[in-house]
């Protein structure tokens, strides 16, 4: 932070940020000629005028200063256009360089492993991909074209004044050096000011996004004022930074003004001396710089508020290339594609841990036969999800080894592996889409009959059928529009209906009511036979049917064995799970 604080403008960062305009070379060149168009169009008109007076209107010749409205007519017509097609074009542009970048964000975004989500504000990652491109295209639209169309502009003008009257022309060069250092501190300063800005709206939108989410937990713990306190306290921060910007502003912009005022008296005052005592000037000539001095002015204000929207965007893109440049992707290596598993899982001595130092998994090893339903049971912390993250590559072992089909899991590819897994979490996720397009993810190989068909399989089909739209009911943001146990059974279907080669039940039944529990064993007994499946469950009634039972503790297998195996072992550690859960429910 301290490097780009220093260095008013990242030419390194903005040389990459133009590699972007490549894909719009006519459309950037074509916007190049409309900024040269308007910096000529516009100066050409005081120097007409000038032609006009001095030629014409001094001598009285009417029918030739006719000509001349004409021609400043054209002139102002010509700039006019050039300046539609300037604004249209530049803005044109930026959107289409930041639509790129933020498609590159997204997919760059998709890939990462969940180790980095799990470490990053999701309010942060939606002002990069949101937030932070609208001031990228505004480099574009509002800065980068805009700074240079007035600096062109002063360029041209100065060459005017220069040809009508070196001497007129010496007074505004003179208070130019002192307008262009104060234009040079406050770049300076509102760098830092805009690098504290959007700091800030990181902060706040993250703040929002998640007391919005966990708005329910607020109100069921009496937070209100807890959170309204803390909500100020973050807006207050936000509110400084921004004034920040706004005291520099009330600054410079007077004293710009200030300057251009008197640099305009004063040539009005030597060359009305000069056109009526020294005839060193003339009245065109005079009138011409009264029309030049605020053309030369004002770009220079306009060159310093549009250096703040540059230097915004710069600030924007320096955040959103820091999440381009982050490498936090499973290494995606593999290159067997797996068109179907026939279900052998094993783990050989694996560990795993998601700080540095500080082991979830200890030397787990396991074998899993093809068609086989395996339970996975343990207390709070044990590592029972830990092994399904790992079985689809959402986070990558330090040691060991995971095979499937004698395959280890690294050499297939992450798309075709993830697809022959089905998991059903214990926290569903809907979006806020219909029933149809959250039980499909909008996957046109699964058609809504082959989803009423597996509907009517597991026994909900009258349920959907029963609401309106049916099929294509909105379930509203995270599908708050059904109860727990119905986002559970949608989420089983949504498993359900991709046939997958290996099943997981991630605390399938912890949340749902018993009508809901029973339609999903029934469901379960169905979908699981002849498959691979992995249920993980503190219930231990659900699981009594497995296969075999892997019992878990502090990330070691410290049991294993069938349900009537292990009730076998006096003071084993499943013994004592089922015990205390048995005398729970007798108690109830």
């Amino acid at each position: 932070m301290a490097k780009s604080t220093k260095n008013v403008f990242d030419m390194t960062l903005f040389k990459r940020l133009l590699q972007f305009i490549k894909p719009y070379k006519w459309v950037f060149f074509s916007t190049l000629v409309f900024v040269v168009g308007l910096a000529v169009f516009g100066a050409l008109r005081p120097w007409v005028l000038q032609q006009a007076i001095d030629n014409h209107v001094v001598v009285k010749d009417y029918n030739g200063f006719m000509f001349y409205i004409i021609v400043m007519f054209v002139l102002l017509v010509l700039e006019v256009t050039t300046q539609l097609l300037f604004i249209y074009y530049a803005s044109w542009l930026g959107q289409s360089v930041v639509k790129d970048i933020r498609v590159k964000l997204y997919e760059h975004m998709l890939s990462f492993r969940m180790k980095y989500f799990d470490n990053s504000s999701v309010g942060v990652l939606i002002t990069r991909a949101v937030t932070d491109m609208e001031r990228i295209a505004d480099i574009f639209g509002q800065g980068l074209f805009m700074i240079f169309s007035d600096i062109l502009k002063m360029a041209v003008v100065a060459g005017f004044m220069l040809f009508l009257n070196w001497k007129l022309c010496l007074i505004a060069f003179v208070t130019m050096p002192i307008v262009l250092y104060a234009t040079k501190i406050f770049q300076r300063y509102m760098k830092r000011a805009f690098e504290e800005v959007r700091t800030e709206v990181s902060n706040l939108n993250s703040f929002v996004q998640e007391r919005v989410t966990g708005m329910k937990i607020l109100q069921l713990f009496t937070r209100e004022e807890t959170e309204y306190k803390k909500f100020k306290a973050i807006n207050e921060r936000h509110k400084k930074g921004w004034l920040k910007t706004v005291w520099y502003n009330s600054i410079f912009f007077p004293i710009a003004d200030f300057l251009s005022s008197i640099t305009l008296g004063t040539i009005i005052w030597v060359g009305g001396f000069m056109v009526v005592n020294t005839k060193t000037a003339s009245i065109g000539d005079l009138t011409a710089f009264i029309m030049y001095i605020p053309m030369l002015f004002r770009p220079l204000n306009q060159i310093a508020n549009k250096f703040n929207t540059l230097q915004m965007g710069m600030v924007a893109a320096d955040r959103v290339f820091k999440v381009l440049d982050t490498t936090s992707q499973i290494d995606d290596t593999g290159t067997k594609i797996a068109s179907h598993f026939k279900g052998n899982i094993g783990f050989k001595d694996v560990h795993f841990s998601y700080v540095e130092d500080e082991e979830v998994l200890k030397s787990i090893s396991l074998d899993v036969k093809t068609g086989q339903t395996i339970a996975i049971v343990g207390s709070t912390g044990a590592g029972k999800s830990t092994i399904i993250n790992l079985l689809n590559r959402f986070y990558d072992i330090q040691k060991g080894s995971i095979c499937i089909d004698n395959v280890d899991i690294k050499e297939l590819t992450l798309k075709s592996l993830r697809a022959q897994i089905a998991v059903v979490l214990q926290d569903v996720f809907l979006f806020a889409d219909t029933i149809l397009n959250n039980i499909t993810l909008k996957n046109p190989d699964i058609s809504e009959a082959e989803v009423q068909q597996a509907a009517k399989d597991i026994g909900i089909h009258d349920f959907i059928m029963s609401l309106p739209n049916n099929y294509h009911y909105n379930v509203k943001e995270r599908g708050v529009m059904l109860s727990s146990g119905q986002r559970q059974l949608i989420s089983f279907l949504r498993a359900y209906v991709t046939n997958p080669s290996i099943l997981v039940l991630d605390e399938a039944t912890s949340s749902v009511d018993s009508y809901s529990e029973q339609l999903i064993q029934d469901a379960t007994d169905k979908i699981t036979r002849g498959r691979t499946s992995i249920v993980i469950a503190h219930r231990l009634a659900t699981i009594q049917k497995a296969d075999q039972i892997i019992v878990m503790d502090s990330g070691r297998i410290v049991e294993q064995g069938t349900h009537n195996e292990l009730l076998k072992k006096q003071d084993g550690y499943y013994r004592n799970l089922y015990e205390v859960q048995f005398l729970k429910e007798e108690v109830a």
